[in-house]
């Protein structure tokens, strides 16, 4: 899973990208290609939790926004996750990457931080920071959720500190330095382990995903991996950029980050043909939500001329809170939908999701049914042939917390035939928390008529907007005003599912 790799990023969804992605171009030809998949958020942390877990994130008490480095586990504590699932039916289960969904930090003898403070948090402070004793060991992640091994880092591996990498419940090398300095506008300041390098997180969690197919591959017993690089995430500027890597694609920095994930796709796939793997390996590449427009420039800049007839000129965004400047280099990072990471708007969360299953997937296929990367637990559960309702972890009944939002789609996947939608519908969540609904043809955002990302909280009943995406997925004709019986029948359809516990 891509850390905000968009639609257009991808060659087989943009025969007009700028990137090159050879290995999911690949991986597509020999498998299936799912065109209106969407991630549970148009941000990172609430997706994150909705892949794991089959949930949406908003009926946790993470209403909007991300974490931002020590908030505590937003997975609650017994609560079934796709890892949990798999192993208690016999695979072994592995996560390497970004983690993003929280982790329980102590505190130094004399030294307290409110744990319990109401979600989203602020970024840290200095003196928080220097608060935590990195030397305890970490509570409430991976290898308390389901996964039997943990390599990776608390949040986003370039831009949110702790900046260290963990092995299971422990850094491998506790965090000891603060680097005081906002880098690139978005890498912000925080605690850093000793000989921290900002380009290599990628290419060791590469090296440990092959590392552990390498290892799993000889064993008898079935795996899980869930890995996660931090590409394209920004900061996207050359000093992040492997060496390996730059000038990898014709749309700066962040295209060639694009294709450091592509490579680390290219990695696991010979992993899995090196070990004889391929032909009885699920695989499956996405993303959690949608791209920035291009390079996050440093400072805003009014739109001017091309520069050199080749790299276009800067892209503004103006919000009520900020104005973000991007170079483009005429590369169009969510395609033609419309919008980006963070926005109700299709290109907040329409997704590329490529699966590739040797048998069982037929090759160079195209799907358009509307499917959820929440499905993921529901779908695993199906090819293990185990009842949601009637599972169980450390004996606990775990009936009450079936995953409300997870719908089997290996009926999909295996090319069958299907009279009616497997998914009648999907919720879609910006930012900063405003809802859209998708039923059909017909999408339908509450409470705005902007895209729902740094903007103020949701007022409810305010005036929204309707779309037909079948008609116009552009999404450039609201008909809120026109149609009030859809819009009516659409906020029935939320209120159904928002009561729905």
């Amino acid at each position: 899973m891509a850390d905000d790799m968009g639609y257009g990023d991808v060659g087989c969804y943009n025969p007009d990208t700028k990137i090159p992605t050879p290995n999911m171009d690949k991986l597509a030809a020999q498998g299936i290609r799912f065109t209106d998949a969407h991630s549970p958020s148009a941000v990172c942390t609430p997706s994150r939790y909705g892949v794991l877990t089959g949930r949406y994130c908003w009926r946790t008490r993470l209403k909007r926004s991300v974490m931002f480095g020590y908030e505590p586990p937003l997975i609650e504590e017994g609560r079934m996750t796709v890892a949990s699932l798999l192993k208690d039916v016999g695979y072994h289960t592995a996560a390497i990457g970004k983690w993003h969904v929280g982790l329980g930090y102590s505190t130094k003898p004399d030294k307290h931080i409110d744990f319990d403070a109401p979600l989203p948090w602020p970024e840290a402070t200095r003196e928080e920071e220097e608060s935590i004793d990195f030397t305890q060991p970490l509570t409430g992640g991976p290898t308390e959720l389901g996964f039997d091994y943990f390599y990776g880092t608390s949040g986003c591996s370039t831009a949110q500190p702790p900046y260290g990498f963990i092995e299971n419940d422990r850094f491998v090398d506790p965090p000891s330095i603060y680097r005081a300095e906002r880098k690139w506008k978005s890498r912000r300041p925080g605690m850093t382990s000793p000989g921290w390098d900002d380009s290599e997180p990628d290419p060791i969690f590469a090296e440990k995903a092959v590392q552990y197919i390498e290892e799993r591959a000889t064993a008898e017993q079935p795996f899980f991996l869930y890995l996660c690089p931090t590409s394209p995430h920004d900061p996207c500027v050359d000093e992040l950029v492997p060496e390996f890597a730059r000038n990898t694609s014709e749309a700066g920095p962040r295209g060639d980050m694009v294709w450091l994930f592509d490579w680390v796709v290219g990695e696991v796939m010979d992993a899995l043909d090196r070990t004889g793997a391929t032909d009885n390996t699920l695989i499956m590449v996405t993303s959690d939500n949608g791209a920035l427009p291009g390079d996050l420039m440093s400072e805003p800049r009014v739109p001017d001329a091309m520069v050199d007839g080749e790299v276009e000129a800067p892209w503004v965004m103006e919000t009520e809170r900020v104005n973000l400047s991007f170079n483009l280099y005429g590369h169009k990072s969510c395609g033609d939908w419309r919008g980006y990471k963070g926005f109700v708007y299709e290109g907040g969360h329409r997704e590329p999701l490529i699966a590739r299953w040797p048998g069982k997937t037929k090759p160079d296929t195209v799907c358009d049914d509307l499917v959820g990367l929440t499905d993921l637990l529901a779908t695993c559960a199906a090819i293990n042939d185990v009842s949601l309702t009637n599972v169980s972890l450390t004996n606990v009944s775990l009936t009450k917390d079936t995953p409300e939002d997870s719908v089997n789609i290996l009926p999909l996947l295996l090319g069958e035939q299907v009279e009616e939608p497997i998914r009648p519908d999907l919720i879609h969540h910006s930012g900063a928390g405003y809802f859209s609904v998708r039923q059909g043809p017909w999408k339908c955002v509450f409470d705005t008529k902007g895209h729902g990302w740094f903007s103020s909280p949701p007022v409810p009943g305010s005036p929204g907007q309707l779309f037909n995406i079948e008609d116009d997925p552009t999404e450039q004709h609201d008909l809120w005003d026109e149609r009030p019986d859809i819009v009516s029948s659409l906020k029935q359809l939320l209120e159904h599912h928002q009561h729905e516990t």
